[in-house]
């Protein structure tokens, strides 16, 4: 059993504004979340002593974080724009998806490092194209791949979705349950971009076609906007605002595609049963414990081998899994119950470590999952810096 079980904790959770092209700098939104986060917990920023990110933007597309305060924020930034540069004891600052940052401030914290950690993400929608492929020389890798136009992760994700749904024999139309629901969430969270804007099945069906099979409404929505976590020791938790989410176990990903492919479907599974394997042992739980997840949906197709490497379904039966109703609100096992990234925004994960967190403490609103106990949270796609969480209620 993991030592560090249960003894860390989310005591906060603050969203800034979540938007397309705003008219205010990163730097503010990023300020706005975190200050939201410590007035949740009932904190202030006199409190605060780690900070923690991953701050790059995505490879491809914009101007791939050059300016601070603008498309980035780091952890090196942030203490000036709150004034803490005095009294911050702990730094943390990852290339992985920032869910790595999640696990390095969980052990400052226990190894007393620091006190209350405030872990972030915070993203914008560069100008023109979100990816673009802007060399004039491809090297390495692309070189097998740019000149072709195979360079941009929703054509990758393609290939992974088109080999799943001719293995099983599905078309779009079973995909179209579960993109349909998933709006329908967000349509729930105050917080979610496309609150407002419900789909039908006609919608996903004439949906623009990005990469076929893959759709515009497979893929995640770019934002400008952050999402912040404070983290404390759970001791110190249950003395603040908020009911505390306990940190009962995570487990990081180090599957590397063997055959140079940027994601194939076989790699994806094993990697995330890879994650799964380590993540039950650890945590002493397995996925007959958990009652709601929120899986990473960067690309729809992600959900459904998420599904399947941790367990939850066998290999194959994922889609059908979804499209009988199975991970709606009221079904089996309530998926990405805010909208994730879909229907929420792109903020790599950082949407999904919120819900996990609002829902084992009850505080989903007209989206919560009954007696919601322990929550699941999966980021990236299951290759190497892919991670995932248990989040428990305290009992």
């Amino acid at each position: 059993m993991w030592e560090l079980r249960d003894k860390v904790a989310v005591a906060g959770v603050g969203y800034s504004e979540l938007g397309r092209r705003l008219p205010r700098t990163l730097a503010a939104l990023t300020v706005e979340a975190c200050d939201r986060a410590l007035a949740d917990a009932g904190l202030t920023r006199a409190d605060v002593d780690g900070i923690a990110t991953s701050p790059s933007m995505p490879r491809y597309g914009g101007t791939k974080g050059t300016g601070e305060g603008i498309d980035v924020v780091t952890p090196y930034y942030l203490p000036e724009l709150l004034g803490l540069e005095s009294q911050i004891t702990w730094t943390g600052s990852t290339n992985g998806m920032v869910t790595q940052s999640l696990m390095d401030a969980a052990m400052a914290i226990h190894s007393g490092v620091c006190t209350h950690a405030i872990v972030y993400r915070s993203l914008h929608v560069p100008t023109g194209r979100y990816i673009n492929y802007d060399n004039t020389i491809a090297a390495g890798p692309d070189q097998f791949q740019a000149p072709f136009g195979f360079s941009m992760p929703p054509a990758w994700a393609a290939t992974v979705l088109r080999r799943y749904l001719d293995l099983n024999g599905l078309t779009r139309a079973d995909l179209s349950p579960f993109i349909v629901a998933n709006r329908d969430n967000a349509q729930k969270n105050p917080n979610a971009y496309w609150r407002g804007k419900p789909l039908t099945t006609s919608d996903y069906l004439n949906a623009r076609m990005i990469a076929d099979p893959m759709s515009i409404l497979d893929c995640d929505l770019p934002v400008d906007g952050a999402v912040a976590l404070l983290l404390t020791s759970t001791e110190r938790a249950r003395d603040l605002r908020q009911p505390p989410a306990l940190l009962t176990g995570f487990a990081a990903g180090t599957h590397a595609a063997p055959t140079g492919a940027v994601m194939t479907l076989e790699d994806l599974l094993e990697g995330s049963e890879q994650i799964a394997r380590t993540l039950w042992r650890t945590s002493g739980l397995g996925p007959a414990d958990i009652d709601n997840a929120q899986l990473y949906d960067g690309f729809s197709v992600f959900v459904y081998t998420w599904l399947e490497g941790m367990g939850f379904v066998d290999r194959g039966e994922a889609v059908p899994f979804a499209r009988d109703g199975h991970t709606a609100l009221t079904g089996k096992l309530p998926v990405n119950t805010g909208g994730g990234a879909l229907g929420e925004g792109r903020l790599h994960g950082m949407t999904h470590l919120a819900e996990a967190v609002l829902q084992v403490t009850g505080r989903g609103g007209e989206r919560q999952v009954p007696n919601a106990s322990r929550a699941l949270v999966t980021v990236s796609n299951g290759l190497a810096k892919s991670t995932a969480f248990v989040f428990s209620r305290d009992h």
